[in-house]
């Protein structure tokens, strides 16, 4: 697992996963088999991801990844050997911290109940309660989800969306995986906190069509500012760009507001604005609450999180 190279997980295979005997997820599937399960994941996640806060971005955005590969199974946190899905251009992104605390709360957990609950569990659980923590929403984590014993890399290349994917490919990897266009605009809408790197951008403003043209669909002043105060050359890989700027530690709003005055950062934002059902969804959520952007948010990433489980003997 991560950086644990599946340690904790040779812990379920050994034990025979107790508490995931069952099939299908349900809420407090571990109440019976270890009861303080979640209880030890939020308080370590509430001690001490104010050290880090930006960790919830990279917890979401972990979840996500891993449920875009083989299902909501860990996979993305296996180091084994050969090419795991970890090596990925997309988990690149993914920071040692985030893999490493991760760690850390597996390991308190296996204290408690030794080869009970799994990693798929505790990542989604702590990707919820980091987000809430940091004052995003909140939604509901069915437990009893297996892990998988098979990370490849190619499979996370070819299965997570890019970041200068078109519309057409957002649609057909999120119908890949039972999600639809609503489930796009509002899982889009955690690209409100976080960051990026110059790597994710550069085309658009070097290099758009191979002559060395910009993406006329971006502001054309935001596109000169990011030029001359952050990514000042085609092949900067290091530097760090906020996904909202100026917002990107509130979990808000602003991320559609830029949608539509043409200063989404990716190829894959602007493209939500390239489809009349997608955009009209934009500036529906626009016109609504924050309490209503939270809820709608959590109805997909609870979508997601059930997506392709492994339950019962599935797994280990």
């Amino acid at each position: 697992m991560g950086r644990i190279d599946y340690v904790g997980v040779v812990f379920l295979s050994l034990f025979g996963v107790v508490g995931l005997s069952e099939a299908q997820l349900q809420l407090g599937f571990y109440a019976k088999s270890c009861p303080r399960a979640e209880k030890i994941v939020l308080d370590y996640v509430n001690k001490h991801i104010h050290n880090g806060p930006s960790l919830a971005a990279s917890f979401l955005r972990m979840h996500f990844h891993d449920c875009f590969v083989r299902g909501c199974d860990a996979s993305v946190l296996l180091n084994s050997t050969g090419n795991p899905e970890r090596n990925a251009v997309p988990n690149q992104t993914l920071t040692g911290a985030s893999f490493d605390f991760i760690e850390r709360v597996k390991r308190l957990v296996e204290d408690e109940c030794p080869g009970i609950v799994s990693c798929a569990d505790i990542l989604t659980l702590v990707a919820r309660d980091s987000i809430v923590a940091t004052g995003g929403p909140s939604w509901k984590v069915p437990t009893g989800r297996r892990d998988g014993r098979v990370s490849i890399r190619s499979e996370a290349q070819n299965n997570i969306p890019a970041p200068t994917n078109n519309f057409t490919l957002l649609q057909r990897s999120f119908a890949n995986q039972g999600l639809d266009l609503k489930d796009l605009v509002l899982l889009s809408g955690a690209h409100t906190i976080g960051v990026s790197h110059c790597t994710s951008v550069s085309s658009r403003l070097y290099n758009f069509t191979g002559v060395g043209d910009q993406d006329p669909a971006l502001d054309s002043e935001y596109a000169a500012n990011l030029k001359a105060r952050k990514c000042r050359t085609p092949n900067d890989n290091t530097t760090l760009l906020e996904m909202d700027p100026g917002s990107r530690k509130t979990f808000d709003l602003s991320y559609y507001n830029l949608l539509l005055k043409r200063r989404g950062l990716f190829v894959s934002d602007a493209s939500l604005t390239t489809n009349s059902f997608t955009l009209s969804l934009v500036k529906q959520l626009l016109q609504g609450s924050l309490e209503n952007f939270f809820a709608e948010f959590a109805k997909s990433v609870e979508k997601m999180g059930r997506n392709k489980v492994k339950t019962g003997s599935e797994g280990q």
